[in-house]
């Protein structure tokens, strides 16, 4: 790397825009504008040679390049929150109602939102938060965090660090605040002293030279903000794994006991009782609502429940040892959270079948006087049921949610019980041809209309099912730290300046001059308390003088 000789023998990096040791300019800052007027220098990063601004010849220097320019990472900041906005349009696919005709993103998508929600879905904006060029994009935001970081806070910690009371001449004269002083005595000197130590300031005198500093750690404010954001980045791609975080979804009946999904068969979890409660039909503040929904709009829906733990892992073919370890209810914003997990309600269903029991009977018996019966269970109906007196029921179709579709064909909406229906088989005792008949509510067809025998519903049980998720969010922590660091470095860059006078000792008199990286109305107020009582001049701003 080339390296640059000041005159005052102090050997600069390439890059370097100010002498490390004087502050005499190298490069581009000695011009000189069309009216004979000094160019203000620039002061950014105190004139230190940056990497990204050296180093330009391999494959990892203009990488380095690349991710280091703010323009670049503005843009893919740009680019996710365009991303995370047209995502945000339609649900994900995370958040497709559990009672959806079709939970099939490839169908629920266009049967909602029509041709707009086909395109979501094509583009793949349906699961974009845990897509891989989504996941890339936060991860490239983050490179660039890091590079600009290291690009910019390495070299201008070394020149803070390091900084002289000694400047030459020129970049005293060539700072904003700038002021010469022709005759000062001993008594003004010890003045200003005086001063800039009641106004907090930290000095260092080299041979003469004094400099005055105080809020340095000011300039670490916008660092202090990436660390924050890198950890909050970090932990947006924690949360993506199983590890740090989990959401399922399970249905319930009331009475039903279950394994807690996702968590390694090790909690249970009973419905007790499901809970709804509407709001008044007469109550003026809901009457739009209540009329939109057929006269009832829930005012509270909870689940009662106990959570067991297992105490020794599940042996297959064996009933786990369990041991309540909460009994609460559950309501909308009111989970119960345990061991890091958090159960909240999310849903429910209302009326839902649980058994339907039937009988076969002579089709001219004007008595329907049974000649066997059977009951199925909805939640795991058998394909075949033995009757009294030989008869054999064969369920050769179940639609548990019937309905017609376009085709006038029997299909299931859904997989849960709501709507049962049945194609079945009767054998007669005899060996006769088994006789077929279609079953559900309100509909009992005879499929030939030669039956001898008919079959019909005698009872039934219905029952609620909560709708549950579970979670378990370890990545939140992590979140909440980001969040604190990043204001801290809100804080500390908002509410301080770095603020630095030098007096330099010439002829008798004095010069001085004064930086700060904001609130220039600020240091000129200290260095007017300063100088009060003394000979010394007031600085002015030579910008304003070039306007």
């Amino acid at each position: 790397m080339k390296k640059i000789k000041c005159e005052c023998g102090h050997v600069n990096p390439e890059g370097t825009v100010l002498c490390e040791a004087c502050g005499k300019p190298i490069e581009g800052n000695q011009h000189i504008d069309g009216n004979d007027k000094k160019k203000l220098l620039n002061m950014r990063y105190d004139g230190t040679a940056r990497r990204s601004q050296t180093y330009n010849k391999s494959i990892v220097d203009k990488i380095w390049s690349f991710f280091s320019s703010v323009k670049v990472g503005v843009w893919l900041i740009v680019i996710a929150l365009v991303a995370s906005a047209i995502g945000s349009i339609f649900p994900q696919e995370m958040y497709i109602p559990q009672n959806a005709v079709s939970r099939d993103p490839a169908i629920f998508y266009e049967e909602r939102y029509g041709i707009f929600g086909l395109i979501f879905y094509q583009l793949g904006f349906h699961n974009l938060y845990s897509s891989w060029w989504y996941m890339i994009l936060i991860a490239l935001i983050g490179v660039s965090l890091v590079i600009c970081s290291l690009d910019r806070f390495v070299p201008l910690f070394k020149a803070l660090r390091k900084q002289r009371a000694k400047r030459h001449e020129t970049f005293l004269s060539r700072q904003r605040l700038f002021s010469e002083t022709e005759t000062v005595s001993s008594e003004d000197w010890a003045a200003l002293k005086k001063g800039l130590k009641k106004q907090r300031y930290k000095m260092t005198e080299e041979d003469g030279h004094l400099l005055a500093e105080k809020g340095r750690f000011s300039r670490w404010g916008p660092y202090v903000n990436h660390i924050g954001l890198i950890i909050i980045l970090l932990a947006a791609l924690l949360r993506t794994t199983p590890l740090f975080y989990m959401d399922e979804y399970v249905w319930i009946r009331e009475g039903e006991q279950l394994v807690l999904p996702g968590t390694d068969q090790e909690y249970y979890i009973k419905n007790k009782d499901f809970i709804i409660e509407n709001h008044d039909p007469n109550d003026t503040r809901f009457k739009e609502a209540i009329s939109k929904e057929g006269g009832e709009v829930p005012s509270n829906y909870q689940t009662d429940v106990i959570i067991y733990k297992a105490k020794q892992p599940e042996v297959t073919g064996a009933e786990p040892e369990l041991e309540k370890i909460i009994e609460d209810d559950i309501r909308m914003n009111k989970p119960v959270k345990f061991d890091g997990y958090a159960v909240y309600q999310s849903g429910y269903q209302l009326n839902e079948f649980t058994s339907m029991s039937f009988k076969v009977h002579k089709t001219d018996d004007p008595d329907e006087k049974a000649l066997g019966s059977f009951t199925i269970d909805l939640t795991s109906p058998k394909s075949e049921y033995k009757l009294e007196n030989g008869f054999r029921v064969e369920i050769n179709k179940y639609y548990p949610d019937y309905y017609l579709d376009d085709d006038g064909v029997p299909a299931s909406e859904t997989n849960y019980p709501r709507n049962p229906a049945f194609v079945m088989l009767v054998h007669p005792p005899n060996g006769e041809e088994p006789e077929i008949s279609f079953l559900g509510i309100g509909k009992n067809i005879d499929a030939t209309g030669e039956n001898d025998y008919n079959v019909g519903i005698t009872d039934f049980e219905m029952h609620d099912v909560s709708g549950l998720s579970v979670r378990r969010d370890y990545s939140l922590p992590y979140f909440m730290v980001g969040a604190v660091i990043f204001m801290i470095g809100v804080i500390q860059g908002m509410y301080w300046q770095h603020r630095r006078i030098w007096i330099r000792p010439k002829d008798g008199g004095i010069l001085l001059a004064a930086h700060t990286n904001k609130n220039w109305h600020g240091v000129k107020k200290d260095i007017e308390k300063v100088i009060a009582g003394t000979k010394v001049k007031m600085v002015s701003d030579q910008q304003e003088l070039d306007e």
